[in-house]
């Protein structure tokens, strides 16, 4: 009997573990004590939220000296789609005070991490996020989504074709929003709108020969977003 009674307690705490876990969807969680570290956001800081998801993330960790030293903030939580960062742009953007944030989303959407998504629901996380964020000040910098010919965890999904219209939408919306448009995909897609060897291993996720392209792109574009913070103030 205390065999049973102790067998059903440790189902009925997984159970909350695992109730836990499906809660936090967006992965709330992720950034909640180091953005309790943060200070807050002088108004000489040009701090710097780059939001988005393992292209993000593997930005700090493959070169993290693109970060030290400057008021760069990297939240890219690997995997994550555009609905996943919506819902937590309010704490890991917004209660920040950025003066500008980094958008780069949209590729883990078509290869369908959390279940089928359309062109136009991306669109439509992607407006949310910009538009949150200008009501609240904040420039936005939209970076186009980077090459990729297939998906090897989603085969079939047609990225090459995807992207590339998707970044045409972006850069259309970027345009009309007066959101700073970053185009990554055109200096680094190849013949068949994939990522490179060179600058890729497995197709998707850029090597460090990847960022250092990226990085020059990503730094005009926030000079040009931050010059607009001023002009706007």
């Amino acid at each position: 009997m205390k065999l049973k009674k102790m067998v059903c307690l440790g189902v009925i705490m997984m159970s909350s573990i695992l109730l836990a876990e499906a809660q936090d969807w967006a992965n709330l969680n992720r950034f909640k004590e180091e953005n309790e570290k943060l200070g807050p956001a002088r108004t000489c800081d040009d701090r710097v939220v780059f939001m988005g998801n393992s292209i993000t993330q593997g930005w700090i960790t493959k070169v993290p000296g693109f970060f030290e030293g400057r008021p760069y903030i990297n939240r890219g939580i690997g995997g994550q789609t555009t609905p996943q960062m919506l819902l937590r742009f309010r704490q890991d953007v917004l209660k920040l005070w950025p003066k500008v944030v980094v958008i780069l989303a949209g590729t883990n959407d078509i290869a369908g991490n959390t279940g089928p998504s359309t062109l136009e629901m991306i669109e439509d996380n992607i407006h949310s996020m910009t538009e949150l964020a200008q009501a609240h000040g904040i420039q936005v910098v939209l970076c186009s989504v980077l090459p990729a010919h297939d998906y090897s965890w989603s085969k079939g999904k047609d990225p090459a074709a995807k992207i590339p219209e998707l970044n045409e939408r972006i850069k259309r919306y970027a345009a009309t929003r007066g959101a700073v448009y970053c185009d990554f995909f055109s200096a680094m897609a190849d013949e068949r709108n994939g990522l490179p060897k060179e600058l890729s291993g497995d197709g998707v996720h850029p090597n460090e020969a990847g960022y250092a392209i990226m990085e020059p792109l990503v730094e005009q574009a926030i000079a040009r977003a931050l010059l607009m913070w001023k002009e706007f103030k």
